[in-house]
């Protein structure tokens, strides 16, 4: 079925090859009819020059003779005048010559008469008309020349008529539809060699990048190197790689889950066991064994859930854009959240919070505050004080927590945000600030510690304004 789908769709060399020979084929068809016109308007000329020339030699013999109350008209019509047409004998001459009040003189009498006109600015220096017309249910052409005639016994204007059949015409005529369409042809020929050509060559890069994508083994994310790439396609390149380099910190952040859970959550679950199996035996009163028990299952439980929070930053980063959100109010409810914590040390807890928008999303902002709230709680002594301040500097959006700890050692503080190190050896995962240090690069913010004289710790976040 995919095979199939994959045959239907649109070639591009295709659509190339299409999009460029159809026109081609237009225009050369266009041009050969236009040639074809132009080269029968040639021959009509040449012909009619012919018949011209036949309508002059008949009226140069023409003559005036006397008859009695009336000048008559006389015509001789030499060889001559016939002579252009004999040597084809695909084509008949007919005249007629008509005298100075319409009588019949000398040729076909049932020649049909001339019923137009002369053109005012014909391209010949005579009055000649031009004019189709059949005779004997055959198609001819015919010139008409109006000839002045005087003698001594008197003048007037002769009318000559010469009418050729077509056959010649017609032969010469195909004979240059079929010379024109052959060259047309060759040159539809080249052209379209030439575009297949031009294709080929320019789909060529699309080939060897398919082709190099192709022979990838399946867990190969480099990315695409297309040095001879045309510009066209370095968007599409760019655009892959950017999506390759996703699914490689996806698949790099999958192994990291999977490798950090197999090893953090076998040390909990052994602990675990080995708890299950001494209180089994009785090797100590129930409810130690049970109060053991349940803080195993609460830190193989919190272990859990931060692991899952690390995983899911990337997940919530690829879900959209993100969007304009109150800080204060996530700020508020992770307070809330906590408040059974604060409470059961007796902290001098206070918030400050101005109406603040930062772009994110809901999840990360809450997950980042509480993570940095509860390092602040357990840093805080019993009684101590505990600040929480949500404004803006310089125009720039800032979130504070102010604790009354120890604050950092030096030596510990250079590998606070790495995953599973953590200030107290005894106490929490060390995923907590891993956990924000992810959020904020997602978010595209700056999370600073420093020690607060005489004593506490700042955990700071600049947002992106």
């Amino acid at each position: 079925m995919r095979g199939a789908g994959v045959a239907h769709r649109r070639s591009l060399r295709r659509q190339l090859l299409v999009g460029i020979l159809l026109p081609v084929l237009a225009i050369v068809s266009i041009n050969t009819v236009s040639l074809y016109r132009q080269a029968l308007r040639a021959a009509d000329t040449a012909y009619d020059r012919t018949l011209l020339a036949s309508a002059k030699s008949i009226g140069e013999q023409l003559q005036v003779a006397d008859s009695g109350d009336r000048a008559q008209l006389r015509a001789t019509v030499p060889y001559s005048a016939l002579e252009a047409f004999e040597a084809d004998n695909r084509s008949r001459i007919f005249y007629k010559v008509t005298g100075f009040a319409g009588e019949m003189v000398s040729g076909f009498d049932d020649l049909p008469p001339w019923r137009g006109s002369v053109p005012t600015k014909g391209p010949y220096a005579a009055l000649v008309d031009f004019y189709d017309d059949r005779y004997r249910d055959e198609p001819v052409r015919v010139a008409v020349l109006l000839q002045p005639v005087a003698g001594t016994a008197g003048q007037g204007m002769a009318t000559i008529q010469v009418a050729e059949t077509l056959e010649l015409r017609r032969t010469l005529a195909r004979q240059i539809l079929v010379d024109t369409l052959w060259r047309q042809f060759a040159l539809v020929v080249v052209i379209a060699g030439v575009v297949v050509w031009v294709v080929q060559r320019v789909t060529l890069p699309v080939r060897r990048l398919s082709a190099q994508l192709a022979t990838r083994s399946e867990g190969d994310l480099a990315p695409i190197g297309a040095p001879d790439a045309p510009r066209e396609l370095l968007p599409l390149v760019d655009a892959t790689n950017q999506v390759m380099s996703r699914l490689q910190r996806l698949l790099e952040n999958q192994k990291r889950f999977v490798r950090d859970a197999s090893h953090q959550l076998r040390t909990p679950l052994a602990v675990l066991k080995t708890q299950v199996q001494s209180a089994r035996r009785g090797d100590l009163p129930p409810d130690q064994a049970m109060a053991e028990i349940a803080t195993t299952v609460e830190r193989a439980t919190t272990l859990a859930n931060q692991m899952l929070a690390l995983a899911k930053v990337e997940q919530a980063q690829a879900q959209g854009p993100f969007v304009p959100l109150p800080l204060a109010d996530a700020v508020s409810q992770v307070a809330l959240d906590l408040s059974p914590l604060i409470a059961a040390k007796g902290l001098d807890f206070e918030l400050q919070a101005e109406p603040v928008q930062v772009r994110g999303h809901d999840w990360m902002l809450r997950e980042l505050t509480r993570n940095l709230l509860a390092n602040a709680v357990r840093e805080t002594p019993a009684g101590g004080r505990l600040l929480v301040w949500v404004g803006t500097e310089q125009a720039t959006p800032v979130l504070r927590i102010s604790d009354s700890g120890p604050g950092l050692r030096p030596e510990v503080a250079e590998r606070l945000f790495e995953p599973f190190h953590t200030g107290h050896p005894t106490e929490g995962s060390g995923l907590g600030l891993a956990i924000c240090r992810s959020i904020c690069d997602a978010l595209g913010a700056e999370l600073r510690l420093s020690n607060r004289e005489p004593t506490g710790l700042d955990a700071e976040v600049k947002f992106r304004p």
